[in-house]
């Protein structure tokens, strides 16, 4: 089965990072602003991070969820993940060092000179 282009868009679409904390919004935003908060963190920590904004929130429960949406994140390489110590630390930054090598122009494909 293969995916129209406007599918694929909308599946890997860059994230948007809510700006303030909402009540109202979906789970997947307010587990990406509890991560912007923390810049990074594991599941659990995102969990407690949305509990401090919001007290309805039960952050036993919702470690599962964001474990899930997490994971589902970097599957799609919209999040970068690390493991440190067995556990799975995320965060936004998909880019940390610049690229420090050289381009060979030779080894170009046609058209991309």
């Amino acid at each position: 089965m293969s995916v129209s282009d406007q599918d694929f868009r909308e599946e890997f679409k860059p994230l948007h990072i809510p700006a303030h904390y909402m009540p109202d919004d979906s789970d997947e935003d307010k587990i990406i602003y509890a991560l912007a908060q923390l810049e990074e963190g594991t599941p659990d920590e995102v969990a407690m991070e949305i509990s401090k904004h919001d007290s309805s929130i039960n952050a036993e429960h919702f470690k599962t969820k964001a474990a899930s949406v997490l994971h589902i994140l970097y599957e799609k390489g919209l999040i970068k993940g690390i493991n440190k110590n067995g556990a799975t630390y995320y965060n936004l930054s998909k880019i940390t060092k610049a690229n420090d090598g050289a381009i060979d122009p030779e080894l170009l494909a046609p058209g991309l000179d």
